[in-house]
């Protein structure tokens, strides 16, 4: 299956894309060795997120499914964000393949990392996904 509409908009122009100066969290995700690596950077005021951002290193899905999960964690709650589920990404993309769908983890990984480093910096309980 070639890639969708939606993955091919959000590689050729990703959003969000950058680093986040004094951010709140930070989250990676992936192994530049393996192939793909995600970095997310979070700025957090009263438990919303106002700021996403993004490095990535990888394929056009890792790029394209870690831009959108910046778009869908902006301005949710720190619980909110944190429960952006893969299909939820690969969704809001018009679909990914099968060999693609894991790169779809990757993004929505790392924003929990990010979500739980803030926690942590703050002495709170992480939110745990199951």
């Amino acid at each position: 299956m070639p890639y969708s509409q939606g993955v091919m908009d959000h590689f050729a122009n990703p959003r969000n894309m950058g680093e986040i100066k004094d951010p709140d969290g930070v989250g990676k995700k992936g192994n530049p060795a393996d192939g793909d690596m995600v970095l997310i950077f979070i700025k957090v005021k009263d438990d919303v997120l106002t700021e996403v951002k993004f490095k990535a290193f990888g394929c056009a899905a890792a790029i394209a499914t870690s831009s959108m999960v910046t778009e869908l964690a902006k301005g949710k709650t720190l619980d909110q964000a944190a429960r952006i589920s893969r299909q939820e990404v690969a969704d809001a993309l018009g679909g990914l393949s099968a060999q693609k769908m894991q790169c779809s983890t990757i993004g929505p990984d790392a924003l929990r990392e990010a979500i739980n480093d803030y926690l942590s910096r703050q002495g709170r309980e992480s939110i745990k996904i199951e």
